[in-house]
């Protein structure tokens, strides 16, 4: 549909680059056998750098961006669900885990060939499926080892040294484990450089994050989706974060030369959870509006680690590479990342739906939104715990909100037609009309 062009537009330079990071981090895990290495398997939240100490041919596949992607690829979505649902597993379940269930019975790997079996299952558990997620690929692939921290101690504003403690106990213990289970001796030194990788690249995320508070907004929440990605993947590694500060240079020239993520802004908006992964295009439904979602606390957040700035905005956590810190030695190293995990906003809001609306409340006022669009998604349980609280604190606080119904990863649960129909008319009750109208 036609648009009037306001803003000046260029592609991102970086975008090849990112999607070859992604292409070469599925093809590494898939070959490491073939290369001599280890592969294990976790959540994008578990504490991945750790398993980095075991050595430098050490290659991890994510659980949730591997559903995601399986979601994204519709026919192979369905053959997994079907094959998830035909083993007895509920439908109700979380859409990423069915997902990647059925990938594992179907001995379909995403990225083609057969499902690459881990050597071992590094894990967390702070949503509710999260252990029992690794528990069943753990008895599907015939008994793999499996290790679980538990991160659930509340809500890091409660944060104390015995809750810090509780954590850095079971990660030394972790690394007990590794060292049993795979044979090797765990190197503090590559510990350490992980460490200090994934505190850049979950920094710098924020930071370009917080870049988008620029009117026009440099990047758009859908090309977000590709790029925060890499972070959910191999956030210990050293071209992740590398390559996030690249990308934040790009950005700040992008902010400097007035370059825009669509080029007729005149809406900004927010989303919330995961987007339904099936039907990306609604997001560039919405351009015909002049509207874009600049973000969400779900990509800003979900590796994103944050702090209030002294000017009292919301701003990306200094480093303690920053901070001037030296990390010498295991312990030293593992207390600093628990404490810097623990403050992960996505973290936040399953003790409270009210944590949760504070930051979004926080979000929509810096960001300069004029609405917010929340999605009641049934393919996630702990995100999604809470959303109608939310819904009504940022009515509360002013903001206008249209929900809408769907699944992350699951497609057979979208109903692309009527979120569209619903879109057209909250964009109505803003005053904005589409074809670049207002």
């Amino acid at each position: 549909m036609p648009t009037k062009t306001i803003y000046k537009t260029a592609p991102l330079k970086t975008w090849k680059k990112a999607k070859e990071l992604r292409d070469k981090y599925y093809e590494d895990y898939a070959k490491a056998h073939d290369r001599g290495g280890l592969r294990w398997a976790g959540g994008a939240w578990t504490f991945s750098a750790i398993p980095s100490g075991l050595g430098e041919d050490v290659w991890s596949l994510t659980s949730e961006p591997y559903g995601a992607s399986i979601a994204f690829d519709k026919a192979m979505s369905l053959r997994c669900l079907e094959a998830a649902e035909k083993a007895s597993y509920a439908r109700d379940l979380c859409a990423y885990m069915r997902n990647y269930w059925g990938s594992v019975i179907l001995n379909e790997y995403a990225f083609g060939g057969p499902f690459p079996k881990p050597d071992f299952i590094w894990q967390d558990h702070i949503c509710c499926s999260h252990a029992k997620w690794y528990q069943v690929v753990s008895d599907l692939e015939g008994g793999i080892p499996q290790f679980c921290i538990d991160v659930a101690v509340g809500p890091y504003k409660d944060v104390t040294e015995h809750k810090i403690d509780y954590l850095v106990n079971q990660m030394h213990d972790g690394i007990d484990w590794l060292e049993k289970t795979t044979g090797r001796t765990f190197s503090d030194e590559l510990l350490i450089s992980a460490v200090k990788n994934e505190f850049r690249t979950t920094s710098t995320w924020a930071e370009i994050c917080a870049l988008n508070k620029t009117v026009p907004a440099p990047l758009d929440e859908k090309t977000m989706y590709a790029l925060y990605v890499l972070g959910t993947l191999n956030k210990h590694d050293a071209t992740t974060a590398d390559f996030y500060e690249e990308l934040r240079d790009e950005v700040k020239e992008r902010i400097d030369n007035n370059i825009a993520a669509i080029a007729n802004e005149k809406c900004r908006l927010m989303s919330d959870t995961q987007p339904p992964w099936g039907f990306l295009s609604i997001f560039r439904y919405m351009e015909q509006f002049g509207a874009l979602s600049v973000g969400s606390l779900y990509t800003f957040g979900l590796i994103g680690i944050w702090e209030d700035k002294p000017d009292g905005s919301w701003g990306p956590r200094e480093t303690p590479m920053q901070q001037g810190i030296d990390i010498t030695t295991r312990d030293q190293a593992l207390r600093l990342y628990a404490d810097w995990t623990l403050a992960k906003p996505e973290w936040q809001h399953f003790y409270s739906p009210h944590i949760k609306t504070e930051m979004m409340i926080r979000i929509a006022k810096e960001w300069q939104l004029n609405g917010i669009l929340l999605h009641y998604n049934r393919g996630c349980e702990g995100l999604s715990v809470g959303i109608a609280e939310n819904r009504l604190g940022l009515i509360e606080a002013g903001y206008p909100v249209m929900s809408f119904e769907g699944n992350m990863g699951d497609e057979r649960e979208f109903d692309e037609a009527r979120v569209k129909a619903r879109f057209d008319a909250f964009m109505e009750t803003l005053g904005f009309k589409g074809n670049g109208k207002a």
